[in-house]
């Protein structure tokens, strides 16, 4: 017999480290070649380690939300020695999944898994190839695997309704409603003393790690501008009253987006990002406009990329196939990354006055608020109008108050009258 420890893989990106998202097996199983024994979380992407031989699982080098260096022995395989001499250095695909466990994306790279080999006494029944049917491993993500662990479903009893096959959160929550247990109904109200304790792992992990850097490092200014959306409003309902088949309906995210474009050529020090160690500002003539969009498994910044070249209709398509993507899980890698400015909107329950968290290590972000009706007085009486605001942050020592305020005045000019959001120039 002979025993592989596979270590960390290098999977790009110059990390040394990546976290232990998520385990296959344990030890004792018998895996087979090209099965994934892990899945393992960087800044960017979710990646799955499969095997490159066949064996059983002997010993575990990490639990779920550890840290692992690069190269660190992760698995150890005993395998059947019947080649002799060493082994060839196998090849692991890599595949990205959904940034908050599920990641929004899906990437494919190739990377060489890293392999140790050494003499064991052999015990009957493993080898390293098998004559048997490879075991079907239904398509699914990280975060879909360890939800149906917790809940005790095995996935391979629940239909996929998502590309080839794949389990979707929606079609495991389904297949788990479907097979519950009648609960005995309440007989008045009972003392609840549960307490769980639930540790920060994978994307949620990840999203808090960036809030602490941004919130301990960047000194926030948060500015809030009142917004007539009223005509905006009438104009985006006789827009998308006659918009054609094959094109995206619009919210009001793509005159935003247009309007902000606009704004940034005449301020185009928000649309920068700052290096605080190096005390390096970058400031972009394209205009990436990163979109935070909440997932399944948590918040994920699909980017716009080159928003400055975009008409409205474009901005609205390139909105709706990201965020599909982002909650589908397909986004690529290079979509969820490189944004210099970003938006943020919780949509209809938006609230009233929100303040946004800056996308490190970029200067600044435009919240959105909920649209409400509300009496304006327009000089001689009340009116009823649309009003919206806009909640925005700066990253103080890069953006002055004045300046700040300045930008976000634009954008409401032009929001207030959107046929300047058509005029060149």
């Amino acid at each position: 017999m002979g025993e592989f420890t596979i270590k960390m893989p290098d999977v790009g990106e110059g990390v040394a480290e990546a976290e232990l998202a998520e385990w296959h097996v344990k030890p004792g199983d018998t895996v087979r070649e090209d099965m994934v024994l892990a899945a393992v979380m960087t800044d960017k992407a979710t990646v799955e380690i499969p095997s490159p031989v066949t064996g059983m699982v002997i010993w575990l080098g990490a639990e779920i939300g550890d840290t692992v260096a690069v190269k660190a022995p992760l698995v150890r395989i005993e395998v059947a020695d019947e080649v002799g001499g060493p082994l060839e250095i196998a090849t692991q695909e890599a595949s990205a999944a959904d940034e908050s466990g599920d990641l929004p994306f899906e990437a494919s790279v190739e990377q060489p898994a890293v392999v140790e080999k050494r003499a064991l006494p052999v015990p009957a029944g493993v080898s390293r190839r098998t004559s048997e049917q490879p075991e079907v491993k239904p398509l699914a993500s990280p975060a879909v695997r360890l939800r149906a662990r917790e809940s005790g479903v095995d996935l391979r009893q629940v239909p996929g309704t998502g590309p080839a096959g794949r389990i979707t959160h929606e079609d495991l929550e389904l297949f788990i409603s479907r097979g519950a247990e009648p609960q005995p109904a309440s007989t008045g109200p009972v003392r609840n003393t549960t307490v769980e304790q639930i540790k920060l792992t994978g994307l949620r992990r990840r999203i808090a790690e960036k809030m602490t850097l941004s919130t301990s490092r960047i000194p926030h200014i948060t500015y809030v501008e009142e917004i007539d959306v009223t005509d905006l409003e009438d104009l985006r309902a006789t827009m998308n009253g006659g918009r054609k088949p094959d094109q995206a309906k619009l919210t009001i995210l793509p005159f935003l987006m247009r309007a902000m474009v606009k704004a940034i050529s005449e301020h185009p020090g928000v649309n920068s990002t700052f290096d605080d160690d190096a005390g390096v500002i970058t400031r972009y003539g394209a205009v990436h406009i990163g979109i935070a969009t909440q997932t399944p498994t948590g918040l994920t910044v699909p980017v716009v990329r080159h928003a400055e070249a975009r008409s409205v209709w474009d901005c609205a398509a390139e909105l709706s196939r990201l965020a599909e993507a982002a909650r589908t899980g397909s986004a690529l890698r290079e979509e969820l990354s490189g944004s210099t400015i970003t938006i943020t909107s919780l949509g209809a329950i938006g609230g009233v006055v929100t303040t946004p968290v800056i996308n490190h290590p970029e200067v600044a972000i435009v919240g959105v608020n909920k649209i409400m009706m509300r009496p304006v007085w327009d000089g001689t009486q009340f009116v009823p109008r649309k009003m919206m605001n806009l909640s925005s942050s700066f990253d103080h020592r890069i953006v002055d108050g004045w300046d700040a305020a300045v930008f976000i005045q634009r954008v409401k000019v032009l929001l207030e009258t959107p046929a300047l959001i058509f005029i060149e120039g």
